[in-house]
C-alpha cells in the first residue's frame, strides 16, 4: 500500500458569504428599480435574491426552466454575461458565430420598426409618457392604444380589411425581442433599458425629421416583424363579407397575400355618394391589380347583401318586415354575416348547373363600390354612448368602398324617451355628412329603408348591365346645354352611332355645311327643327381638334 498523505494542519479557508456577488448586485438593483416603479415583481426579485447566496450556474439554468417568462429573459441575460466571464474565449466565438448567421452570411440587422407602424407609435408612447415629471413608468392597454394611435396610421383595435392583424400585433413582436415588458393583470406595459434605448433614437430621428428638410419621410425599415401592420399597401383587393372565424393565415399567406378581386370594371358614370349624380372626373371602380379577377356584361347578377344581425335578435317584428318588404318589392338578397355596414351589394357570376350536380357551383363575387350602415335613433343613441359610432365610422371610410352611406332611421316621438337629447343626435348626424363626409339618407321607418334599397338595387343593376353605343351616344348629346332627350332621340334616327355621324360630316363640302349638317332635324311633337345654333354646337363637340374654346 502506498503510504498515506501528510496530515496539513491549519485554518480552514472560510467561504464567501455570497458565491454570486455580481449575480446578487444586479438582482438587487432590478429589486430596487421595481421599488420606485411600484411593481409587484420587486417581490419575486427580493426572493430570488436571498436564495442568490446559495445559488451558483447550474442554479442559475435551473432557474430559466421555472420563472415566468418575463425573469426568463432577464435571467438569460445574466447567465450569458457569467459565462462570458467564465469562458470568454468559447463566448467570443459563438458571438462571433451568430453575428455570422447560420451559412456564415452577411451579419443580421439591427430591429427598427418602421415609422408610423404599430411597434413604432407604441415604443414612441411609452418613451414620450416616461419623460413626463411624475411619470407612473407604465400603461394600460386602453390608454396606450388611444395614445399611440396618433402615431401610427393603422388602426390599434380594427385590423385591415382580409387580415386579422391590427397595428397592436406588434407588442408581441416587442416583447419577445425584450424592447416592452408585460407585468400584472390588467396588463401594464413599460420599457425596457433596450426598448428605451431604442426609442430614445426614434425621439431623435422623429425630432430631426421634423425640423430638417425632409419633412415626413420615412427613416430606416425594420428588418421585418412578422406583423400585418408592417406589409405594404393600402387595403388593396378585400372581402367584407369573409367570418371572423376562420383560422389564422400562414405565414407564407401573410408574406405573399393571395390576390382577392374587390370591384367590377364595369361602367365609367357614376354617382355622388347615393344620390345619384356624379362627378365625371372620378371614376367609377376602384382601383384594381393588374391581374384581379373581372367579370364581362351579362355574366354576372346584382345582389343585395343583408347583415344576418338586420334578420335577427332585437325587434324580430321590424326586422322581418325588412325581409318582408324586399320580397314584395321583387329585390334578389342574401343574407350573410357581413364584417363592415348592414347592407352592400356584389356582382354575381351566373353559373348554369353541372350535369349529375344538384346544384349549380357557386359563382364569384366581386364587391360594388356601395355600402350602407344603418342607424335608428335609438341605435345612434346607444352607439353614441358607448362608443360604436365613432369606431363604425373608422371601419367604413377604411373599408375600401368609395360610396358609404348612413340610412337613418326616424323614431318620432320614441326621440324623448332617449339617453340623449334629440338636439345632440341631429347633431351627430349633421356632423356625419358634413364633417365625416358621409351621404346620409333619412327615412321615417323600416317600409321606407326597404324602398330605398330596393331604388338602389334596381338602379345598380341598371347602372351595371351592358349598354349600347347607342345608349352611350345618347347619354353623350344630352350632356350638351339645350340638347334635351327628344332632340336626342331625334339625332338617333338618323344618326345612331358617333361613327355615322363623323362619316356624314366628311362627306360634307364645306365646314359652313357641316356646321349645319343637322339643323334641319326635326324633334317633338311639333315637329321643330333643331336649329342652327345646337347644330353647330355639336360639330365642334366631335370634330374640333384639341380642347374647346
Amino acid at each position: 500500500m502506498p503510504a498515506s498523505e501528510p496530515v496539513r494542519f491549519g485554518r480552514k479557508r472560510a467561504l464567501p458569504s455570497c458565491p454570486n456577488p455580481l449575480f446578487l448586485k444586479w438582482l438587487t438593483e432590478l429589486r430596487d428599480e421595481a421599488k420606485e416603479k411600484g411593481l409587484k415583481i420587486q417581490y419575486t426579485y427580493q426572493k430570488r435574491q436571498r436564495s442568490s447566496r446559495t445559488l451558483g450556474t447550474a442554479s442559475v439554468k435551473y432557474w430559466i426552466k421555472n420563472c415566468n417568462d418575463t425573469l426568463k429573459r432577464t435571467a438569460q441575460t445574466l447567465l450569458f454575461t457569467v459565462s462570458l466571464k467564465e469562458h470568454p474565449k468559447n463566448a467570443a466565438g459563438d458571438q462571433g458565430k451568430d453575428k455570422r448567421g447560420r451559412g456564415g452570411g452577411r451579419k443580421k440587422r439591427e430591429y427598427v420598426p418602421q415609422k408610423r407602424s404599430g411597434g413604432y407609435a407604441v415604443l414612441l408612447t411609452l418613451y414620450r409618457q416616461s419623460q413626463i415629471p411624475g411619470s407612473k413608468g407604465y400603461m394600460f392597454k386602453m390608454e396606450l392604444q388611444a395614445e399611440a394611435q396618433r402615431l401610427c396610421d393603422k388602426s390599434f383595435t380594427v385590423p385591415d380589411l382580409g387580415s386579422k392583424y391590427t397595428a397592436w400585433s406588434s407588442v408581441s413582436t416587442l416583447i419577445q425581442k425584450n424592447f416592452v415588458m408585460k407585468t400584472h393583470n390588467p396588463a401594464r406595459y413599460s420599457l425596457t433599458e433596450e426598448g428605451l434605448a431604442l426609442a430614445e433614437r426614434l425621439e431623435s430621428i422623429e425630432q430631426e425629421t421634423k425640423d430638417g428638410p425632409g419633412g415626413d419621410r420615412e427613416e430606416a425599415r425594420s428588418e421585418g416583424e412578422g406583423d400585418a401592420e408592417e406589409e405594404d399597401g393600402g387595403p388593396g383587393l378585400v372581402d367584407l363579407t369573409a367570418s371572423d372565424d376562420d383560422k389564422e393565415e400562414k405565414e407564407e399567406d401573410r408574406i405573399h397575400p393571395t390576390e382577392t378581386p374587390t370591384c367590377v370594371a364595369l361602367p365609367r358614370s357614376d354617382v355622388d355618394g347615393m344620390g345619384l349624380s356624379e362627378n365625371p372626373q372620378k371614376s367609377h371602380a376602384t382601383s384594381r391589380k393588374p391581374n384581379a379577377a373581372c367579370l364581362l356584361p351579362g355574366t354576372y347578377e346584382i345582389i343585395l347583401c343583408v347583415d344576418f344581425i338586420e334578420t335577427t335578435g332585437g325587434s324580430s317584428h321590424r326586422k322581418q318586415e325588412l325581409v318582408k318588404e324586399l320580397q314584395r318589392n321583387g329585390v334578389t338578397f342574401d343574407v350573410r354575416k357581413l364584417n363592415v355596414g348592414d347592407f352592400l351589394w356584389v356582382a354575381r357570376e351566373k353559373m348554369a348547373p353541372l350535369p349529375g350536380q344538384l346544384r349549380a357551383p357557386a359563382g364569384r363575387e366581386l364587391v360594388l363600390d356601395y355600402i350602407i350602415e344603418r342607424k335608428r335613433m335609438d341605435d345612434l343613441c346607444g352607439s353614441i354612448i358607448d362608443g360604436r359610432f365613432r369606431e363604425q365610422k373608422f371601419r367604413l371610410k377604411r373599408c375600401g368602398l368609395r360610396r358609404p352611406c348612413y340610412l337613418v332611421e326616424e323614431c318620432g316621438s320614441a326621440a324623448s324617451h332617449l339617453s340623449l337629447p334629440e338636439t345632440t343626435l341631429q347633431q351627430a348626424i349633421v356632423n356625419t355628412q358634413v364633417v365625416d363626409g358621409f351621404f346620409v339618407k333619412r327615412v321615417q321607418d323600416v317600409r321606407e329603408s326597404a324602398a330605398y334599397l330596393t331604388v338602389m338595387t334596381r338602379y345598380l343593376t341598371k347602372l351595371y348591365q351592358c349598354q349600347t353605343v347607342r345608349e352611350v351616344f345618347a347619354r353623350q348629346l344630352m350632356q350638351v346645354s339645350g340638347l334635351s332627350g327628344d332632340k336626342a332621340a331625334a339625332i338617333l334616327e338618323q344618326y345612331s352611332t358617333p361613327h355615322s355621324l363623323l362619316t356624314a360630316y366628311k362627306k360634307c363640302a364645306s365646314e359652313a355645311e357641316k356646321e349645319k349638317l343637322l339643323s334641319s332635324i326635326r324633334y317633338g311633337k311639333l315637329k321643330r327643327n333643331l336649329g342652327p345654333a345646337l347644330s353647330r354646337t355639336v360639330y365642334q363637340l366631335y370634330c374640333t381638334q384639341g380642347p374647346l374654346s
